[in-house]
């Protein structure tokens, strides 16, 4: 019988890319289970704004690993957590809070290339990134814990003058590090899509941004994974204000039963 692991590892192997349902708290985690999505997400700016945060590691670890624990006790899919940087000063804090993940029974992590000083977000030295990504693999080889480390690659989110050359770059630098997959937010072109593709063999993911090719040619192009972000987070909450606008200017909440 298969793990949650394997099976989460097996779907960025498949020719279709999947959709990987990003969540923000126990419910939200149903919805995409009964769905039949075959894995959650973790969104970090969706439960951050749920417990009444800024993104950017703002909500402590603890919290983050309450909400975690909870939708891995409620639904059985194999869960990855996007961790931000870490939430720790050294990869000794960085490492043991993805133990203690683990140890719930999540499947993998989205940790970033980035860091947020002072609400401004600039991109770490890549050497020192990739060390800390070989840091924690040879710690979780050494537990023999079994881990999917999805690294954010932000060169697209951040302004840059060249962010295919800024990504090509950090990717071949993760990839000889124990990376198991790329995820560029942002990243929507066509062509650099291709050239990102064939410049690795690590399973490239991307979100679901405006102007993003349509699935049956990120299928084409080799994309193997596709997330949400916090949009539809978003969605869910401006559609609660615009009904519940619509209630008050009408005097009729009979809306919310059609």
């Amino acid at each position: 019988m298969k793990t949650q692991y394997q099976k989460f590892y097996n779907l960025h192997q498949q020719e279709k890319p999947f959709y990987i349902g990003n969540v923000w708290n126990v419910q939200s985690a149903k919805a995409f289970a009964k769905q039949n999505y075959k894995a959650l997400g973790t969104s970090s700016a969706a439960i951050a704004h749920s417990l009444g945060y800024e993104d950017g590691e703002q909500m402590s670890f603890h919290e983050l690993k309450f909400i975690v624990e909870r939708i891995i006790n409620q639904v059985n899919l194999p869960l990855s957590v996007d961790i931000e940087a870490g939430y720790g000063e050294t990869s000794d804090q960085i490492i043991e809070n993805i133990i203690q993940l683990a140890e719930l029974g999540v499947t993998g992590i989205n940790i970033e290339d980035s860091i947020v000083e002072n609400n401004n977000r600039s991109l770490r030295n890549p050497k020192d990134f990739g060390e800390l990504i070989k840091v924690i693999r040879t710690e979780l080889n050494s537990r023999r814990i079994e881990l999917f480390i999805n690294v954010r690659c932000d060169a697209f989110l951040i302004e840059n003058e060249n962010p295919l050359q800024v990504a090509k770059s950090r990717i071949s630098e993760y990839e000889l590090n124990g990376t198991d997959g790329i995820f560029l937010p942002c990243l929507r072109n066509y062509t650099d899509i291709k050239e990102i593709v064939n410049h690795t063999k690590l399973p490239l993911n991307v979100m679901t941004v405006p102007n993003l090719p349509e699935y049956k040619f990120l299928q084409d192009l080799g994309v193997k994974r596709i997330s949400f972000g916090n949009f539809l987070n978003d969605f869910v909450y401006n559609t609660l204000e615009n009904i519940s606008q619509k209630i008050i200017k009408n005097d009729s909440y009979n809306l919310l039963f059609k």
